[in-house]
C-alpha cells in the first residue's frame, strides 16, 4: 500500500510539472503573436494532442518517456506559433552561426513531426500486441509516419488554398522549392532515429510500466 500511495504521488507531482509546463508555454505564445491565423493553425496540434491524452490517461496511460515526448513536440509547436517557423531566434541564430540560407527551426518541427509520432506508435502496437515482430512493427511505425507526414503536407497545401493571408507563414518555404520534399524527408529520419535511439529504453519503461 506504501509503494501505490508513493507511485501515485509521484505521477502526481509529474503531471502537474508536466501541465503547468504546457499551459505556461501555450499562455507565453499567446501573447502578441507573430499572426493570429498561423498561431492558431500551429498550436492546435497541440491543443488537441493534451485532450487525446487527458481523455485516455485512465483508460490507457503512457510511458514517462512517451509523456515527455509528447510535451517537447507540443513545445516545438508552440515556439513556432509564437513567431511563426519562419522567424524563430533559434532557427535565425543557426542561420548565421552555420552560415545557412534560410531559417530551418521548420525542419525541426517535422523532424519532432517523425521522432515523437514514432515512440507514440510502439507502445500502442506493442501494448495493444498488434504486431509482435519487431522488424514488421519498425517497418509500420516509419511507414506511418511518413504518411502522417504527407498528410500534414497535404492540410498545409489546403490552408494555403483556403487563406492567402496565413499560406506564407504557414507553409514557410521561404522560397525553398523542394521543401515539402524535405519536410517529409526529415519526418522520416526522425522516425529513424527515435527507433534507433530509443527503443531499448522504451522497451525498459514498458516492462516496469507494465509490472507497476
Amino acid at each position: 500500500m506504501g509503494m501505490h500511495n508513493t507511485e501515485t504521488g509521484k505521477s502526481r507531482v509529474l503531471t502537474a510539472v508536466w501541465l503547468g509546463v504546457f499551459f505556461g508555454v501555450l499562455i507565453w505564445s499567446g501573447i502578441n503573436p507573430k499572426d493570429g491565423l498561423t498561431w492558431l493553425l500551429e498550436v492546435f496540434p497541440a491543443i488537441a494532442a493534451l485532450l487525446a491524452l487527458a481523455i485516455s490517461r485512465k483508460r490507457f496511460p503512457l510511458t514517462p518517456l512517451t509523456y515527455t515526448l509528447v510535451l517537447i513536440h507540443a513545445i516545438i509547436l508552440m515556439v513556432g506559433g509564437h513567431y511563426t517557423y519562419a522567424e524563430v531566434p533559434l532557427g535565425d541564430w543557426l542561420k548565421e552561426i552555420a552560415g545557412l540560407e534560410r531559417n530551418n527551426y521548420d525542419k525541426l518541427g517535422h523532424f519532432a513531426q517523425g521522432f515523437i509520432p514514432a515512440i507514440v506508435a510502439r507502445e500502442i502496437l506493442i501494448r495493444r500486441r498488434i504486431i509482435n515482430g519487431a522488424a514488421w512493427r519498425n517497418f509500420f511505425i516509419v511507414s506511418f509516419c511518413l504518411g502522417f507526414s504527407a498528410f500534414y503536407e497535404l492540410i498545409e497545401w489546403w490552408v494555403a488554398l483556403l487563406s492567402d493571408e496565413a499560406a506564407e507563414a504557414f507553409l514557410g518555404t521561404q522560397g525553398y522549392v523542394w521543401d515539402t520534399q524535405s519536410d517529409m524527408a526529415w519526418a522520416l529520419g526522425g522516425a529513424i532515429t527515435a527507433l534507433a535511439l530509443l527503443g531499448r529504453y522504451h522497451d525498459r519503461q514498458l516492462r516496469a510500466f507494465t509490472k507497476r
